[in-house]
């Protein structure tokens, strides 16, 4: 009888931990969600330039145009980049469009590349200040980006 109490006891007991601790998981997870910003919505514009041996790359072919909600180009424009969502980066907005930019390699749209292991070097700067890590930076109001093979 003793063995038999004990062990509805038991059984009890391991239940009502798990009511306590599945009673506990939502508030947890909404903690958690809560804890995480969402991206807030912006509005304004930086600029870039691409040069390959001294040639400056134009992006006026539509295929570069207005293809993500959050960074793009307008066709009026090409070489200004309108940031509509908070946070996002110079790697993001390059990765939007229909070409391939890495910190060693510039794969154009029209599938010329230019690697930092063929001749030339890959050289990035915001505001004239050198950033190798640039494709990392959050895209600020004004920004200037310039990214040069040589």
């Amino acid at each position: 009888m003793k063995k038999v109490l004990a062990f509805l006891v038991l059984i009890v007991a391991g239940v009502a931990a798990y009511l306590f601790m599945v009673g506990k998981m939502p508030t947890q997870m909404l903690s958690e969600i809560v804890a995480t910003p969402t991206p807030q919505p912006v509005d304004y514009t930086a600029s870039f330039e691409i040069y390959t041996y001294g040639t400056k790359r134009i992006f006026t072919a539509a295929m570069y145009h207005n293809l993500s909600g959050d960074v793009y180009i307008e066709s009026s424009d090409p070489s200004i980049v309108r940031v509509k969502k908070a946070g996002v980066t110079w790697g993001d907005f390059f990765a939007s469009l229909p070409m391939k930019l890495t910190r060693d390699c510039l794969t154009t749209g029209t599938g010329q590349t230019f690697c930092n292991s063929s001749g030339g070097t890959l050289g990035f700067f915001i505001n004239d200040s050198p950033a190798p890590d640039a494709l990392d930076q959050e895209i600020k109001q004004g920004d200037k980006l310039l990214v040069t093979y040589k």
